[in-house]
């Protein structure tokens, strides 16, 4: 259980920092092939449960999953100049 009341803000210099190393990621591929290649991750993970067994934290990797592929989907709309806020 997360207890912090207060979250400060990250400085300029952490958010640029953290830019530059999703730019670093995105060099690698586009924002629409990351996505598909979580989806495929993630397809691969839930095939190979048949042979690791029970998972109990099964539905907290699917969250994350979809969490990856949702930072992809706004990276996409940020870079086609479509984010709003």
């Amino acid at each position: 259980m997360d207890t912090r009341t207060h979250i400060s803000e990250p400085s300029e210099a952490v958010l640029l920092a953290y830019g530059r190393e999703v730019e670093t990621l995105l060099s690698s591929s586009t924002p629409e092939r990351w996505r598909m290649h979580v989806w495929d991750m993630f397809g691969g993970y839930i095939l190979a449960q048949k042979d690791l067994g029970y998972t109990p934290e099964l539905s907290n990797t699917f969250w994350s999953f979809k969490e990856l592929v949702e930072f992809f989907e706004v990276v996409e709309r940020v870079r086609d100049g479509n984010m709003v806020g």
